[in-house]
């Protein structure tokens, strides 16, 4: 934290700080009225509800002057904060009356703490404590520029040693008493000063934050931008060399080598279209925050899943929903939430046999619904299951039939499912099978 003890801010920052500490210390005032008008509402109290031989109030009308007078001043002091409160919240700038109003009643709270110890004895020295304690709260509640912390100094001394001749100190007395105050205005002044610094090095951290995301929001853009120029210029010419490479298979004078290489361009060009869409996909789903969410009874939904599966020609693996067959609802994009189950359940045929079962099972429990995608497949070897939803996963395996993987359907999941305020965790065991357990709320 830079220390500003004798310096401000940089002219910079100067103006857009004051805006924002003079908010806060209207809140400060505000509040702190409250505090200080109950406290003398209390005492007013006390003094009418005890006996007069407890209170011995007839001795001290100072007293009552001087809690009569804050009962009064302190509610107005409460209502032009709140006004002032209305205006900042509206301009957004600190006018120089709410820099005079909070000078004002952060002279008028000390002096209140430093009469009271004139009140309490003849001798301020034996009984500073509650001016003591509003230089600290002063120092502490509100914030102020190094010339103002000067100005409020050299007030507060004048006043104070105005009171000690009101008071008729003796020189001794009054010597000893000046001392006294200066070293509690010298520690009003480092307390206000390292609270100034402290707020200070608070609000430029806020700024670079700021800064910060508005460059990495950029940055999000500019990438998404370009990652889609991209793959719509790839997707053209890829789809040209797959047709020309399907034309070729038609060829009777062709060798079987030269097939066999058509066969690697058009698996390679199938393989470079799935990069595409999922690098599409990834970057489609970064910003899922304002995600449209359907109430939707959750078992018919994965029947219907599971019929779009089945009426694949080459579907080799036996699809099932385990199910109590009530009604389970949860709020769900059906879009994004199909690609969810589509690529789980893809993963899970990729690493299962012929004629194995995938199976589906959906509960609820209490306010959380439960989806487990399960097979009998490889499993994941323990050591790469701490990786498997990052994005380029090195947990990635080519499948028992060859497939291919891009290390991206895994993080594409888990952020649609995140964007559901869901969650989802995976259990397996190498050569029994692996269990993708999702977590929805309720609806």
């Amino acid at each position: 934290m830079d220390t500003h003890y004798f310096r401000s801010l940089p002219g910079r920052y100067r103006a857009a700080f004051r805006n924002y500490y003079t908010l806060q210390n209207l809140l400060s005032i505000r509040n702190s009225s409250i505090a200080f008008l109950l406290i003398n509402v209390l005492l007013r109290i006390l003094i009418w509800v005890l006996p007069v031989n407890i209170t011995k109030a007839q001795n001290f009308p100072e007293v009552t002057f001087t809690n009569w007078l804050y009962i009064v001043v302190t509610p107005v002091f409460f209502l032009i904060s709140e006004l002032l409160l209305r205006r900042i919240k509206k301009t957004k700038k600190a006018g120089a009356g709410m820099i005079v109003f909070v000078f004002i009643f952060s002279f008028y709270l000390i002096m209140a703490g430093m009469y009271s110890a004139f009140i309490a004895t003849s001798d301020p020295r034996n009984a500073l404590t509650i001016y003591l304690i509003a230089l600290c709260v002063i120092s502490v509640m509100c914030v102020f520029e190094y010339d103002e912390v000067i100005a409020m100094i050299i007030l507060i001394e004048i006043v104070y040693t105005a009171l000690l001749f009101v008071a008729h100190t003796d020189a001794t007395s009054m010597l000893y008493d000046q001392l006294i105050s200066i070293i509690l205005l010298a520690g009003f002044y480092l307390i206000s000063r390292y609270f100034y610094s402290y707020k200070a090095s608070y609000y430029l951290q806020i700024i670079e934050i700021r800064n910060k995301n508005i460059e990495i929001e950029k940055a999000a853009v500019f990438k998404n931008q370009v990652l889609g120029m991209v793959a719509h210029d790839l997707r053209n010419p890829i789809a040209a060399v797959e047709s020309l490479a399907m034309m070729m298979e038609f060829d009777d004078e062709l060798s079987e080598d030269t097939l066999d290489s058509v066969g690697m361009i058009k698996a390679s060009c199938v393989k470079a279209r799935s990069i595409i869409s999922d690098l599409l996909e990834a970057a489609k789903n970064e910003n899922l925050s304002n995600i449209e969410l359907h109430k939707t009874e959750l078992n018919q939904w994965l029947r219907g899943i599971i019929d779009m599966w089945k009426i694949q020609k080459d579907l080799k693996n036996n699809i099932v929903l385990k199910s109590s067959g009530s009604p389970i609802h949860a709020g769900i994009n059906n879009e994004k939430f199909q690609r969810v189950l589509d690529n789980l359940i893809s993963n899970a045929m990729k690493f299962s046999k012929e004629k194995d079962n995938i199976e589906l099972h959906l509960e609820q429990k209490g306010n959380r619904v439960t989806i487990k995608v399960k097979d009998h497949g490889l499993g994941i070897p323990a050591d790469m299951l701490p990786h498997i939803f990052e994005r380029f996963s090195k947990a990635g395996r080519t499948g028992l039939k060859g497939e291919q993987s891009t290390g991206l359907g895994l993080s594409i999941v888990k952020q649609i499912i995140e964007s559901h305020k869901g969650t989802i965790k995976v259990e397996s065991e190498e050569g029994k099978g692996t269990t993708f357990v999702i977590e929805l709320p309720v609806v």
